[in-house]
């Protein structure tokens, strides 16, 4: 992550000179020279239920995030990829699953692959889209999914 340096007043006594340098103390460090690619596998890595979307954020994406909050109270991350970006989600998630999808249909259903848009991840494991998502819970395998990982237990959970 990129450090904040705080410097005196500029010659005419206003504003504040910032200078940017590389560190690696913080939880939230960013290393610029990490490969798209392998931010992406991080962050599927270090969430328990991660989100990706297009940018700006689409209608689906907010349905699933909607059906996770209202059914099992699980607040997803969501994280918004430009197009570039979303290759890179598809390269990550072919060699981590081989290519295929887990958890439902969407690839043959839909046809988009691994480039369907929004993608779910639950602990490091591609969900789908949102009719993977929607099968999933309707079947009954979501909350145990969630459970796996340690968001939601039994005993918070109401049916």
């Amino acid at each position: 992550m990129q450090g904040v340096g705080r410097y005196p007043p500029l010659s005419n006594g206003v504003g504040v000179t910032l200078e940017l340098s590389t560190t690696t103390s913080s939880p939230l460090a960013i290393d610029v020279t990490e490969s798209t690619e392998m931010r992406i596998r991080r962050l599927i890595g270090e969430n328990p239920v991660v989100i990706f979307t297009r940018s700006p954020c689409c209608c689906m994406c907010h349905v699933m995030k909607r059906l996770l909050l209202s059914s099992v109270g699980v607040h997803p991350a969501v994280i918004q990829l430009e197009d570039d970006e979303i290759a890179a989600l598809s390269a990550s998630a072919a060699v981590d699953d081989g290519g295929e999808t887990r958890g439902g249909g969407d690839k043959a259903e839909n046809g988009g692959g691994m480039d369907e848009m929004p993608a779910m991840y639950i602990g490091g494991t591609r969900v789908g889209g949102l009719e993977s998502l929607v099968a999933l819970h309707l079947s009954g395998g979501l909350v145990p999914k969630l459970v796996e990982v340690g968001v939601v237990t039994y005993n918070n959970y109401k049916v």
